[in-house]
């Protein structure tokens, strides 16, 4: 290049020659006079240039905040959060049983994990399909993580449970007997407790060219047996498949007669183990290991050609069990050679093995609490509180008066119900409207919106079908609401129905009254007691408005209808938050944002906030599980923390608060920060205010104080468990809106 530049400058010099060249002497005079002023310019601009660059900095080009280095992946961040319920086992200011239970959570999480998220990642590469994310990470660079991530902590999983959770419930008489121990007396009840409960309904499946190797159920317990011998037809394949049935129970309580005290319990796969010889009379048993296999368990169909979604989903229901393998479980003292076979069969390679030291399916273990007295092992019980006002009152009459803010499981869900119940039975009572998630089948709310539908008010349910693993449950419910007369609808196929949203229509004096319900969790009892969400009941008219006009969106077809006070997903909610956080960064160093989701992935919500950051916006973030955001990289970031919160609830309020110089906006809603919630569901935001509204800021203040419970993310993705200093108070924001509200 220098030397073209060189080349380029030499003809300038014969061109400029031959020009002067034809000019007469008084024109070369002026010429050569002229070319001295341009080049005395020339140095004085060049000088001046200088002095600029010493005076004033050369400005530095805007940072990307696309650049990949600034996401955390989402798969391993959800790992992490994995990591961090299985942490709570080790903590030993959890109870026992609750310690166990977060063990056993662990690995209910982990088998999602590998059903969806995993089960897409070998899907991609598979077929050839590999997308990355905002932090561009290869799908093969990700299972590879994966692999390495899961093989640790499942091995320690299992540790902790060899090492730390049975010893420490031997001490408490609560045992597990191995059949090493087993007494005579209990030998002998095992036996007719397999003769009788067991050995009639397991099918062994010999292996051999009319038996090929069996279609096995998604994460069912199985036995792989090695036969020696030829049986009645001369066979000997060598290899046999025990599918442990589902039906069973996986840990069996010994009799207390046959026992020195305590409970004590045995595995089914212990007895399967025992007696498997049994099973093929006349061979010889040399080896049984139990093994268990992970599917794909993601439901998939074209939108496009589904003329009756629920009759769809049902046809689909039943192939989730027999998706493609993903993951292969097995003993740790199973051959190589039979791991190897089981490999082959399922189409699987050593990176999806996971090799563990006891029961294969320890989901199971959850059965434990209902087989022994472990009351003083578990949280102390508490009830919900219950104001005044709803014992006594008409609810109608109460939400008339004053709009009402209710904090599960903090605060009783009874409202929530008695609000439906009242409806169902009041003459005054046109019509009630609701969306169901994740309900199931027997609960009051549907036996509510039954009594309703029978006594002959207007009711509809928007039901949503795809639900992950309550499909099954919301069919059912579908077909009992629909038999007794309710109108049901299954929402808009390309858009899950996740909004939490009630509506009762009420004629009082000559006019129609509006009664809303908004929540940021489902309507379900049972999980009331364990997920923390706020449930908002008004009659304001705007509110009501709002939720009659995204009930006709659902039920209906037209055109996008303007909200008065609600935002929803898909058409306003994201576009509004990136005002909102846009607003912020105006504000510079007077801005505060803080948000308490579930999960942060969104890219341009994350940018926002990077920019919000830049400009010097306070940005709290409580995220429970997963983070693509990094927070504290110097430039970007350092403006914005994260903390996760992990205790004796599942953290489930979305709460977003925007400061705006000393008019905040408090909004609480259905929706996360995800891509899904806010570009591919339907979702309900609702704003609040007054005192409502200051007790929400109250609350995240709370989680914002939490030593206790509370986990901070670093750049690097990982997180570190928050302790009281020296002095400092602890502080755990469960525990202590428990003592404000419950009893």
């Amino acid at each position: 290049m220098s030397e073209q530049i060189q080349e380029q400058g030499t003809e300038e010099v014969a061109e400029q020659g031959v020009v002067q060249s034809t000019l007469s002497d008084t024109e070369q005079e002026q010429t050569a006079e002229l070319m001295m002023d341009a080049d005395e310019a020339s140095i004085a601009l060049v000088e001046s240039r200088e002095a600029i660059a010493v005076t004033e900095p050369v400005e530095e080009p805007p940072l990307d905040l696309k650049a990949p280095e600034l996401y955390i992946n989402r798969e391993l961040s959800h790992l992490q959060f994995n990591i961090r319920v299985l942490e709570q086992a080790l903590d030993e200011t959890h109870p026992l049983m609750e310690r166990l239970m977060f063990l056993l959570i662990f690995s209910s999480n982990l088998d999602e994990f590998f059903e969806i998220r995993v089960a897409e990642l070998m899907a991609q590469l598979k077929y050839g399909r590999e997308s990355v994310g905002p932090d561009a990470m290869h799908p093969q660079v990700v299972m590879n993580r994966i692999g390495e991530i899961c093989g640790a902590q499942v091995e320690r999983q299992y540790k902790i449970l060899n090492e730390t959770i049975f010893p420490q419930l031997e001490k408490e008489n609560i045992h597990f007997k191995r059949r090493r121990d087993w007494t005579d007396e209990q030998k002998e009840w095992i036996r007719v407790f397999f003769e009788e409960k067991v050995q009639p309904v397991v099918s062994p499946i010999g292996l051999d060219p009319s038996h090929p190797f069996p279609r096995l159920v998604n994460k069912s317990l199985n036995f792989i047996v090695v036969l020696d011998g030829k049986d009645a037809f001369g066979r000997e394949s060598g290899l046999a498949i025990i599918p442990a049935p589902r039906s069973l129970p996986r840990l069996i309580r010994l009799p207390d007669e046959l026992c020195e005290g305590g409970d004590n319990l045995i595995f089914l796969s212990s007895v399967i183990h025992e007696y498997a010889d049994e099973l093929f009379p006349g061979m010889t048993v040399e080896g049984c290991y139990q093994f268990r296999i992970t599917r794909n368990a993601d439901l998939t169909f074209d939108s496009e050609e589904v003329e009756d979604l629920a009759r769809t989903l049902l046809g689909e229901l039943h192939s989730r069990k027999y998706g493609a393998a993903v993951r292969l479980e097995v003993d740790q003292r199973t051959p190589e050679v039979l791991i190897r076979f089981l490999l082959r069969e399922f189409n699987l390679d050593e990176a999806h093995t996971y090799r563990v030291d006891g029961p294969v399916n320890l989901t199971r273990m959850m059965a434990l609490r209902d087989l022994v007295d472990c009351k003083h092992l578990c949280w102390k019980p508490f009830t919900p509180g219950m104001s005044g006002r709803y014992k006594q009152k008409n609810i109608f009459d109460v939400l008339r008066h004053k709009d009402q803010l209710l904090h599960h499981p903090f605060q009783s869900f009874s409202p929530v119900v008695d609000l439906l119940r009242q409806a169902a039975k009041d003459p005054k009572v046109l019509a009630i409207k609701q969306t169901l998630y994740r309900t199931g089948v027997n609960s009051d709310i549907v036996d509510a919106l039954v009594d309703a539908a029978r006594s002959g008010k207007e009711v509809t349910v928007v039901i949503e079908l795809r639900a992950r693993f309550d499909e099954e449950s919301n069919l059912q419910l579908a077909g009992r609401l629909q038999e007794a007369g309710a109108l049901v609808v299954y929402g808009v196929v390309d858009f899950k129905t996740h909004a939490k949203m009630m509506l009762v229509v009420r004629r009082e004096d000559n006019k129609l009254v509006r009664y809303a319900h908004l929540g940021t969790g489902n309507y379900h009892s049972g999980t009331a007691r364990l997920y923390t969400d706020y449930s908002y009941m008004t009659s304001d008219a705007d509110v009501g408005e709002d939720v009659h006009k995204i009930f006709h969106q659902l039920t209906g077809m037209g055109k996008i209808l303007r909200l008065k006070k609600l935002h929803n997903a898909p058409f306003t909610l994201h576009a509004r938050m990136l005002e909102m956080i846009e607003r912020e960064a105006k504000h510079g160093k007077h801005g505060h944002i803080i948000v308490k989701i579930n999960g942060l992935t969104e890219p341009q919500l994350i940018r926002a906030l990077y920019q919000a950051s830049q400009r010097g916006v306070k940005i709290e973030l409580i995220v429970r599980g997963m983070c693509r955001l990094r927070p504290g990289i110097v430039g970007i970031s350092e403006n914005i923390s994260v903390r996760s919160i992990i205790g004796r609830f599942l953290e489930h309020t979305r709460v977003y608060y925007f400061g705006n110089k000393g008019k905040p906006d408090v909004l609480c809603a259905s929706a996360d920060w995800m891509e899904r919630n806010m570009l591919n569901r339907v979702e309900t935001c609702f704003p609040l205010t007054g005192k409502l509204a200051d007790r929400v800021k109250s609350d995240l203040d709370l989680y914002l104080a939490d030593n206790c419970r509370s986990w901070v993310l670093h750049s690097d993705g990982s997180y570190t468990l928050n302790k009281p200093a020296e002095g400092e108070e602890p502080v755990s924001a469960q525990e202590s809106l428990l003592r404000q509200f419950s009893s």
